[in-house]
């Protein structure tokens, strides 16, 4: 078994707990104040790991083309951040996730058509199809209303674009980087980014009252987001783009289980059918 997979497989892993954590954390906490602290705890893992790496001494080697992918890719994964945290603020946990998820339909299609990953190409298109046709059975049609209730969508479908973005701008900004310190670097756009959007919403003023045991999980949910990072794009340095994203889209199925167990979320037929029709569709990808 490649090296990559078992990256890929610990970012799978990493990413499923994050959501769990993460909705316990934003029950009272405003989601981009949230994100902001997060990003933080991220952030300081990610040089922790570029210092025991010793990969600080190559960022002044760093071609100017790198640096714009990799900023571009901070941006995506910024805005990402912001939509996911805001939908599984509005939504259940197990439909966000799930549209979170189907952004590796997008990321094997831009894989195809922008970096040239042509290899087996009939069972990818067959499985991007499975996960679409699964996502498409895990949201209710009162999910598409454009009222309340149907907010958390399109908040997960924000996410799900900015994250294909991200893997593919990913891709080419690390071509040439350690990938610990191509994270890090990533994170801190992504830490200025949160911030700023903190500071025009007037989110920083509530920072005193968000109860310690919220903060506690959302720090939790950094240290998994900075180990699903690490692991994610170590796999990406090393296997095709269109083979990690779906590896890594296999949390849904961690996040799930979690849901029901720790919050009584349950699907019905038609969702658990969506559900089989995604692993399989990422299972014909991967074999």
């Amino acid at each position: 078994m490649p090296l990559w997979v078992v990256y890929a497989a610990g970012s799978a892993l990493f990413a499923g707990l994050t959501a769990i954590l993460a909705k316990l954390g934003i029950r009272h906490t405003p989601s981009n104040l949230a994100t902001a602290v997060r990003t933080v705890v991220v952030l300081v893992l990610a040089w922790l790991m570029v210092l025991v790496a010793g990969s600080q001494q190559t960022i002044t080697g760093l071609e100017p083309r790198t640096w714009i992918f990799l900023v571009l890719s901070g941006l995506a994964t910024g805005a990402s951040w912001l939509c996911y945290f805001r939908a599984l603020q509005l939504g259940e946990v197990n439909k966000v996730v799930v549209v979170d998820k189907s952004s590796v339909v997008l990321t094997v299609g831009l894989g195809i058509v922008l970096l040239g990953e042509t290899d087996h190409l009939v069972p990818r298109l067959i499985g991007i199809a499975g996960v679409g046709i699964g996502t498409y059975l895990m949201i209710e049609r009162t999910d598409w209303s454009s009222g309340t209730r149907g907010r958390w969508l399109w908040y997960a479908i924000g996410s799900a674009v900015f994250a294909a973005l991200t893997a593919i701008l990913g891709k080419i900004g690390i071509a040439e980087v350690e990938s610990n310190l191509g994270t890090a670097i990533r994170t801190v756009v992504v830490l200025v980014m949160a911030w700023v959007v903190v500071f025009v919403t007037g989110e920083h003023r509530q920072l005193r009252t968000v109860p310690g045991r919220e903060l506690v999980f959302v720090a939790i949910s950094g240290i998994a987001t900075g180990a699903s990072w690490l692991c994610y794009w170590r796999a990406m340095q090393e296997g095709p783009a269109s083979l990690v994203a779906p590896i890594d889209k296999l949390s849904v199925l961690i996040t799930v289980g979690f849901a029901w167990l720790v919050f009584g979320e349950r699907l019905r037929r038609r969702a658990l059918l969506g559900l089989g029709l995604i692993v399989a569709g990422t299972a014909v990808m991967l074999l």
